[in-house]
């Protein structure tokens, strides 16, 4: 019978709940940022739509775009290399690290799409 690491904390968390947290984080960006959610949100549709606000909201997405590929290549780093992989609480600050990172990255998107609005 194979034992798991140990852990210098009293209590374990599976890997995979940092890791589903990652995974719903990115869809949130992705459909916030390039599937036309907070361009919606902020700038409305249809005749209500602002072109101006939506280049204000371009110009966010763009800024926070390099910010979440650096929260996606945290996390595939993070279960990319076997050193890491293989220890537990390393595993677990990097997937930690990487959903702040997206926070940060939906923060920009916000905070941008906010003062994009007319």
């Amino acid at each position: 019978m194979q034992v798991a690491p140990s852990r210098s904390g009293d209590w374990w968390i599976s890997p995979a709940i940092p890791t589903i947290a990652n995974c719903v984080l990115a869809v949130l960006w992705l459909f916030s940022a390039l599937g036309g959610w907070g361009d919606t949100a902020f700038c409305g549709e249809g005749e209500g739509y602002d072109p101006g606000c939506g280049a204000g909201f371009q110009d966010a997405v763009r800024l926070s775009a390099p910010v979440a590929a650096l929260a996606a290549a945290i996390a595939v780093t993070a279960w990319s290399l076997p050193g890491v992989r293989r220890r537990p609480d390393r595993l677990d600050a990097l997937l930690t690290v990487a959903a702040f990172v997206w926070v940060f990255a939906e923060g920009m998107l916000f905070i941008g799409g906010y003062l994009a609005k007319p």
